[in-house]
């Protein structure tokens, strides 16, 4: 299991290059990747986003890449010969035109803008793709493992509150036939009181009992209470792919039964329970909005 919220970093230092590449993620519904490099490296930004994809399926991801290079080979100096001769010419007019004495000096002449250009060489695309390769695999296995890491501490923390879960679905299954019970007692001390010791008929009391049992009855919401616990567990051991929006699915599916459970309740430690239950569900789906 992975968690959205991730970091990883490499940085790569050679003899004439180097290259840092950070990334770091997010909670996100979708995969959202952000890429920011050099320039000069916006054509290999569809191969960088095709090897982050092998390791990221959701998350809003920010990657920043970084290079440096110490050679003098990536530059070049280019002359402008048409340009730098055109301005010769506009001097020497201007010379003429007002009778000045031509002073024009060649370190005068190549100050003038475009006559002297700095040009980057061309990097070998093959070449400079495997050097920035290695760093974006390398980061993105770190970024990984963060959220793997992150990940492992969520399935525990997820896991506790299940178990959490399951004894408060126990006690009210224990609970509901002692509820009937009570009722039952509750109602015959009260039909006692009202007529005394007159003869009360039994199928009466039982009809009354049953309604009430019926109406309080919540066999089927716990049975599929446990199922989703059962489910869930499951998810969380069995991870196949990104899983997040099944566990939230599951999550709300929960939340419904302890709202159905507490609107069954008449008894105040059932009531309690299935507050528990749904405060249980809610911090389950908080902690489910980070996983992948």
């Amino acid at each position: 299991i992975k968690s959205m919220t991730g970091y990883g970093r490499c940085e790569i230092a050679e003899e004439e290059r180097k290259i840092i590449v950070e990334i770091k993620s997010v909670n996100h519904k979708y995969c959202d990747i952000n890429i920011r490099l050099p320039r000069k490296f916006n054509f290999l930004e569809s191969k960088i986003r095709n090897v982050l994809k092998r390791y990221i399926s959701r998350g809003k991801v920010d990657v920043f890449i970084t290079y440096e290079d110490y050679t003098d080979k990536n530059v070049c100096v280019k002359y402008n010969k048409a340009l730098a001769k055109e301005y010769y010419q506009k001097l020497c007019t201007i010379g003429e035109d007002f009778d000045i004495g031509n002073d024009i000096r060649i370190s005068n002449l190549s100050r003038y803008p475009e006559v002297l250009i700095l040009e980057e060489q061309a990097i070998a695309d093959d070449e400079i793709w495997k050097f920035v390769e290695t760093a974006i695999e390398n980061a993105a296995e770190n970024f990984l493992e963060t959220r793997i890491t992150e990940g492992k501490a969520l399935k525990t923390d997820i896991l506790n509150k299940l178990e959490e879960m399951i004894e408060c679905v126990r006690f009210i299954e224990e609970r509901s036939p002692e509820i009937v019970k009570d009722y039952r007692n509750k109602l015959m001390e009260k039909v006692a009181e009202l007529i005394g010791d007159a003869n009360v008929d039994e199928n009466v009391l039982v009809t009354e009992v049953t309604i009430f049992a019926d109406k309080i009855c919540t066999d089927e919401e716990v049975v599929r209470f446990r199922s989703h616990i059962n489910v869930m567990k499951d998810t969380l051991d069995n991870i196949n792919g990104s899983v997040g929006r099944k566990l939230d699915f599951i999550a709300q599916e929960m939340n419904r039964e302890a709202n159905t459970i507490l609107s069954k309740s008449n008894d105040t430690d059932v009531t309690n329970k299935a507050i528990d239950l749904k405060t249980s569900v809610e911090k389950i789906r908080e902690q489910i909005q980070n996983i992948e």
